[in-house]
């Protein structure tokens, strides 16, 4: 991965798991808090609290709003996001080592409910 997010957003991310199969991560900001690009694989978020997104891919931008407590699904992506709610982002991410490649921008750009 050429823009790890724990290298360009060390602020926001750290790695609190790691094997041969996945790793963890544990994301957080506070309301207007901006990330820079980066990129993730295949992955499964987890939301601990409620909270507003706006999420950036070259010309694609995408605002999401979720509830805390809900499992969904990360297709491979980069993207740069911004915090345009009023609550902190707080989410886990268990990125899949297993070596697939990107989907789709359109289809991409944050997360999808199984």
């Amino acid at each position: 991965m050429t823009q790890d997010p724990v290298v360009t957003n060390p602020d926001h991310y750290r790695v609190i798991f790691e094997n041969d199969a996945v790793r963890v991560l544990s994301y957080s900001d506070m309301p207007g808090d901006k990330t820079t690009p980066h990129e993730h694989p295949n992955s499964v978020m987890y939301t601990l609290g409620p909270f507003r997104r706006r999420l950036i891919s070259g010309d694609i931008l995408r605002e999401v709003e979720l509830p805390g407590g809900v499992a969904l699904w990360l297709d491979a992506q980069e993207h740069r996001g911004e915090n345009i709610g009023d609550t902190p982002t707080n989410v886990v991410v268990v990125e899949l080592k297993d070596g697939s490649v990107r989907g789709s921008v359109e289809r991409a750009l944050g997360p999808i409910a199984a």
